[in-house]
């Protein structure tokens, strides 16, 4: 398993932070990189929501489906997808403090097919790297 923690603290009340992460459509407005959203579900916000996102990666398009599977609100949510031979399990999780909110978001690559088990410590870099992008924006998304 690889894991991946990255934090930011934003100048921004705690609700706003966590509607950020935790409600899809505002969470496509936040990340640039994010064309589309599509609902695969009744159920839009909350636990049982699953939705694929498509994200500009490199010049493509890649697609992935999502669910969130815990959603405390203004406390934490967890999105899992199951992609390509590894289950990606994410935490956004928030917490006030000095009037600013601190996010912290967690997440597990546990692959468990041949080749996903080669290649998921080999891409972490680039996966920390894009998720660092994706919380500067988020931070950007809130504080304006």
């Amino acid at each position: 398993m690889s894991r991946v923690t990255i934090g930011r603290t934003i100048n921004a009340p705690i609700d706003r932070v966590f509607d950020t992460v935790a409600n899809i459509n505002q969470f496509r407005q936040a990340i640039p990189h994010i064309v589309k959203v599509e609902f695969l579900s009744e159920t839009k916000a909350g636990v049982g929501t699953r939705f694929r996102e498509t994200r500009l990666m490199r010049g493509k398009e890649v697609s992935n489906d999502l669910e969130v599977v815990e959603y405390v609100p203004n406390e934490h949510v967890r999105i899992v997808a199951d992609t390509h031979g590894t289950v990606w399990d994410t935490v956004f999780s928030v917490r006030a403090k000095d009037g600013l909110t601190e996010l912290t978001m967690v997440m597990d690559a546990r692959p468990h097919k041949l080749l996903p088990k080669i290649m998921t410590p080999l891409i972490m870099p680039m996966v920390t790297k894009a998720i660092a992008q994706d919380m500067d924006s988020v931070k950007a998304f809130c504080e304006k």
